[in-house]
């Protein structure tokens, strides 16, 4: 792809509808995107398969890793006023919820705009303008007076999905974007690009490429596909929180424009150290910039796949401000950064450097 086409890709990968357990809409827009140079298939969870074509029999298996979702809601009742009672999907902090537009698709496919609903400061007691509001007292406005109206008229009721209704925006400029869901829309955006520059190329590994669901609620859907590539290696193309607008120099591990992080701890995760620093040696024999981080929070997909499987396994993160909130910036240049690594990786790797992960 070249530059146009990756960043109307990126701006509609932001752009579509799919938190956990809702991830139609984007899996159809990923297939579609992968379709012309890979072998796709859909299972009942929703994790896609692309292999790459030119995949030959009795090959070890590289598989690549994003995830579909993104952080979102679920209505869980309809209120006596017509008020939407919700419950978060994923890893929400309660102070980026008010006032926060959202759509929702109701029982009948339709997209309904609304906002979580904040009363005027102009009736706020004191406390009530110093607080936020537990997540359970919130409710979401679609402009409904009643439960009858909302139900009926709306076709709003338990389950409906709730998604973050924000545009996409890139500046040519800056060189960034400016939207939502950048977690982990980038690193399935990655692993397209990826599979795009591996067109008609011959490689040592065959490459499958698994669009993952229901990261965001406990990496569910990786160990499916984990359990259904058989890897022999790994890598997880994750949009990864960037610190470097709150932590002191010294100490922030992952900012924009510093390339991809490559991470050695959070929660859930240690990766293969020998697969960790020759990722490293072969960025900076590429001039690939990149970063390193322990952190002591956080997760992803790259536990559910290295901890099913055992197949050495890294994550290449793509940095992104303010992840988990409606609004995210992340730069042009570190997607390409771990567009770039991602490939290196792939045309440089033998059997004899796979092996030696495991060496000792």
């Amino acid at each position: 792809m070249d530059k146009q086409q990756e960043i109307k890709m990126l701006k509609d990968f932001s752009d579509a509808n799919s938190t956990s357990g809702f991830e139609e809409e984007f899996v159809k827009l990923f297939t579609e995107t992968v379709r012309d140079f890979a072998n796709v298939k859909v299972d009942g969870m929703l994790n896609v398969y692309a292999a790459k074509k030119e995949n030959k029999k009795d090959q070890p298996v590289i598989q690549l890793d994003a995830h579909s979702d993104s952080v979102g809601f679920i209505t869980q009742a309809v209120r006596p006023n017509g008020m939407i009672k919700f419950v978060p999907l994923g890893g929400w902090v309660k102070y980026n919820i008010p006032a926060l537009r959202v759509k929702i698709k109701n029982r009948v496919g339709e997209y309904v705009p609304g906002v979580v609903a904040t009363k005027p400061p102009h009736f706020m007691t004191a406390a009530e303008k110093n607080n936020v509001p537990d997540v359970a007292d919130m409710s979401i406005d679609v402009g409904s007076s009643s439960r009858a109206e909302t139900i009926n008229d709306y076709q709003i009721d338990t389950g409906c999905p709730i998604f973050v209704d924000v545009k996409c925006e890139y500046n040519e400029k800056s060189g960034l974007f400016f939207g939502k869901d950048f977690d982990d829309r980038f690193g399935a955006a990655a692993m397209a690009d990826v599979l795009d520059n591996l067109k008609d190329e011959q490689t040592n590994f065959n490459v499958v490429a698994a669009l993952s669901s229901q990261e965001e609620v406990g990496l569910r859907g990786a160990y499916v596909t984990a359990r259904a590539v058989k890897p022999d290696l790994a890598i997880v193309l994750e949009s990864c929180p960037a610190d470097d607008t709150f932590t002191p120099e010294w100490l922030s591990q992952t900012g924009l424009k510093r390339g991809p992080m490559l991470r050695d701890m959070d929660t859930s995760f240690l990766p293969n150290p020998k697969f960790q620093q020759y990722a490293c040696d072969l960025a900076d024999k590429n001039h690939i910039p990149y970063t390193r981080s322990v952190r002591t929070g956080g997760g992803q997909d790259g536990a559910a796949i290295y901890y099913e499987n055992g197949a050495p396994t890294i994550v290449i993160g793509i940095p992104v401000r303010y992840e988990h909130s409606p609004y995210c910036f992340s730069a042009y240049s570190d997607f390409k950064a771990s567009v770039d690594l991602t490939l290196a990786i792939i045309r440089d790797l033998t059997k004899e450097k796979l092996a030696s992960f495991s060496q000792f």
